[in-house]
Formats: C-alpha cells, structure tokens, sequence
C-alpha cells in the first residue's frame, strides 16, 4: 500500500495533462502517484505512460460514469478540454464546440463532487467578451453568442465547479511556444525574405511551453489549501513582435523582419477557425496590459522552477523551427 495521494489527470496523453503525468512521474519521492486518464487506453501514448508507472484508466467526459469511475479515491483531479478535438459530421451537428466543453466542464465537476475531491485544477481561459465591450471594440459574433469560443465557453464553465462547491484552482493558460510550430512562426514572403506576422500590433503577447502547464499544475497541487478559489494566470514570457523577431533572428543566423497582419487579415485568411483566430489576436494584443499583467511571471517561476524562457525553448527546437520554414 501507498500512503501517496492519487491525482487523476484528464487528457493524460496530451499538451496539458501529458506535462503533469510526466512532472508527477519524475517526481517519485514527491507526495503524488498519478492516474492517467484517456480515452484510448490502448495508444502507444497511453501504454508508454504505463510502461512509466502511471495507472492508465479509460475516461471520457462524454461518458459521465467512466468519469466518475476514474476520479473515485483520487485526491485530486486536473482537467482539461479541448475545443479543437477532432468530431465526426454528425458530433459537430449535434453540439457546438463551445457547448461539448461546457457539457464536459459540468460532468467533470459532477464527478469531482461525486468523489469528495480535494482539490481540482481546471483548465480555463478568460472571457474576451467584457474585455472587448471596456474597449469598445466589436467583433464578428462566433457559434451564437462568442467572441472568441474557446476562450469563452472555458470562462462560462468554471460555473459549474463554483457552483457545486467543488474545490478548484482556476488555470488560466495562453499561448504555446508550440504554435511556432505549427505555422505562426517565421516563413519566407515572395521575396525570399523571413518574416513573422503574428498581429499583434506592437503589443506584448504571453506564452509557455506546453509542458509547463502540467508543471505549474503540479506546484499548484502541492501547495494544496493555499490555492483553492484562486485564479492562476500563468506564461512562460511576455514578448512584442519585435522581440519575437529579433530572438528568431539570434536563432536563425538570418534576418527575421516583424511585419505583422491587421486582425482583418487573418479573419480572412480563409482557414478553418480563421475568424474566431482573428478574434483572439485582436483580444491578445488590444488587451494585452490586462491579459500579461494578470501573469506573473515571478509566481510561475516559484511554483514551476524548470520554467522555460521562450530563449531556452527555441533553442531546444532550433531543428524543428528551421524545418517548419
């Protein structure tokens, strides 16, 4: 038997929920063991996790039982939801993606009630929706009654944690150092020149690694009491376009010019999720006192030691960032 106490991670085998698995996994003289939860418990991704030591369990926030089953005797629980998921034509038909997250939010909290849990981090965001009506800006409503939906419908369901009395830290995340990555890094324009057109303005963006998400938590869960009820903004870094120029130029060994798109461009990109992209950069950068002041930076350090600087990341996916150019 193991005195140390369960912490059941929804997600286990992505961005989020995979950095606090491992984070609890290198921890082993630490006061967790972890539960890692998936709905493929089958996947390379999952049997790899086991193969670490973590108890690989089936759940699905769609399927509230299996939920309940895996939170059972935790002691605490992280979730996380993904409006980008993968659905079929007929799951897309039948409810909205900003509906799936706050269906899945209020499942997750029923199944934390539902097993006394102790404490609860959920993965949220912030509402843009007052942030854009104090600026007086508008922009296109999306899915009803957004502006940026998966942002907005993660601010609406931390409702049903608050509501239920569950105890809950609320996480609010940012941007990936991913995303450079996966097309909003540098790229060559028709002259051959590198440019980044992240439209920002001349405002200072935050981002993280993904990894460090999960090991924030994980400094969360260990400081237990103190954190519950409590709103935690986190990144890795504050920067503006020129600085994110300049650190690829270091990088790179070329010159990377910051020639940044208007909001409307990218609305009109013509990529799936363009318009609702669009949305959150002009929300990024037109509140970006409010959204970098309210992540501090200091805080983050104190409860994820190991936190990447953008510097450090890049450097560690130099190789990545030169092929995806």
């Amino acid at each position: 038997m193991t005195d140390k106490k369960i912490i059941a991670v929804v997600g286990a085998t992505g961005a989020q929920g995979g950095g606090l698995v491992r984070a609890i996994l290198a921890d082993p003289d630490g006061p967790f063991t972890v539960r890692a939860l998936t709905r493929d418990t089958a996947s390379p991704q999952a049997r790899a996790l086991a193969e670490q030591g973590a108890e690989v369990v089936y759940a699905d926030l769609d399927d509230e039982d299996s939920a309940h089953h895996a939170f059972a005797g935790a002691w605490g629980a992280y979730v996380v939801t993904n409006f980008w998921a993968r659905r079929t034509p007929e799951q897309e038909a039948a409810r909205d993606a900003a509906r799936m997250e706050i269906d899945q939010a209020h499942a997750a909290a029923r199944a934390a009630k539902a097993a006394a849990l102790r404490h609860v981090v959920w993965s949220t965001l912030e509402d843009t929706r007052p942030h854009f009506a104090h600026l007086g800006r508008e922009v296109p409503t999306l899915l009803g009654e957004y502006a940026v939906p998966h942002f907005d419908a993660k601010a609406e369901a931390n409702a049903a944690f608050t509501g239920l009395g569950v105890p809950t830290t609320f996480l609010q995340t940012t941007f990936y150092y991913e995303a450079f990555l996966q097309g909003q890094g540098p790229h060559r324009d028709a002259s051959g020149r590198l440019v980044l057109t992240l439209p920002m303005a001349g405002n200072p963006m935050s981002m993280i690694a993904a990894e460090d998400i999960g090991r924030t938590a994980l400094g969360i869960f260990r400081r237990g009491p103190e954190f519950v009820g409590r709103t935690v903004s986190i990144a890795g870094e504050h920067a503006d376009g020129k600085e994110l120029a300049e650190k690829f130029t270091t990088l790179l060994g070329e010159p990377v010019t910051y020639a940044p798109l208007t909001y409307d461009q990218m609305r009109a990109a013509g990529f799936p999720g363009a318009v609702e992209i669009g949305n959150m950069f002009e929300f990024y950068s037109e509140a970006s006192a409010y959204f970098t002041g309210v992540r501090d930076l200091g805080l983050v350090r104190e409860l994820n030691p190991r936190l990447h600087s953008l510097d450090d990341w890049l450097n560690e996916h130099r190789d990545e960032i030169t092929a995806a150019i």
